[in-house]
């Protein structure tokens, strides 16, 4: 009998996380001394320095075509975790959907009481008999579980594919917007423990610093 979960869900709830966890990138860049530009560094930094992007212009990128947002926010490395994404998405519709067809029509068949429909048989575990006289007390409830699944299963892959194209979108635009974000090499947070006996009671806490 065929297995009633689909193995891709967890494929394509992988690429939901890391997604997610490489949407929000802040570049910093370190004040030198020294505007001049020296001989080592290379030519695409050089590059780099001089392009500012719009962010109402990488939302509309974005918006038009999946992952061309990060393409023109020049995050190239994006590429393969979208397309990624929206393949692995596309599949799990195409496979969940297939098996939903097919525990659909077993279904249909096991209901329908006519002899010369018998595609339920397919979904029988190996070496079942099939003349067996309690096949019609656990199988009509065992295909509509399995069809049921499956087309939840692709319910949710189609709606991962909204879902994963809203994130594009959104990572282009903040993508842009915190694209020159500057972080100082003086910006610190320390947290350490303090111990608070003002009036004669001692109290433990937490103690935050944050320097700029």
């Amino acid at each position: 009998m065929k297995l009633g979960v689909s193995p891709f869900f967890i494929l394509y709830s992988s690429f939901f996380i890391l997604f997610f966890f490489l949407s929000f990138p802040a570049r910093a860049q370190v004040v030198t001394d020294t505007p001049e530009l020296t001989l080592s560094e290379s030519s695409s930094d050089f590059w780099a320095k001089d392009f500012r992007p719009a962010p109402r212009k990488a939302t509309i990128y974005a918006a038009i075509f999946p992952g061309l947002g990060q393409v023109y926010n020049r995050k190239y490395w994006k590429l393969p975790i979208v397309y990624g994404g929206f393949l692995g998405l596309a599949y799990a519709i195409s496979w969940n959907n297939r098996y939903y067809n097919d525990y659909r029509q077993a279904y249909i068949d096991i209901m329908d009481e006519n002899p010369d429909t018998n595609s339920h048989l397919d979904m029988l575990p190996p070496g079942y008999d099939p003349n067996d006289p309690n096949l019609a007390s656990w199988l009509p409830g065992s295909l509509r579980r399995s069809k049921d699944s499956y087309r939840r299963w692709r319910d949710m892959s189609m709606a991962g594919v909204v879902v994963l194209y809203a994130l594009s979108v959104l990572d282009a635009y903040v993508d842009a917007q915190l694209f020159d974000f500057d972080i100082s090499p003086e910006l610190s947070m320390r947290v350490e423990p303090q111990i608070n006996t003002e009036r004669d009671i001692a109290s433990i806490g937490a103690k935050v610093q944050f320097r700029f």
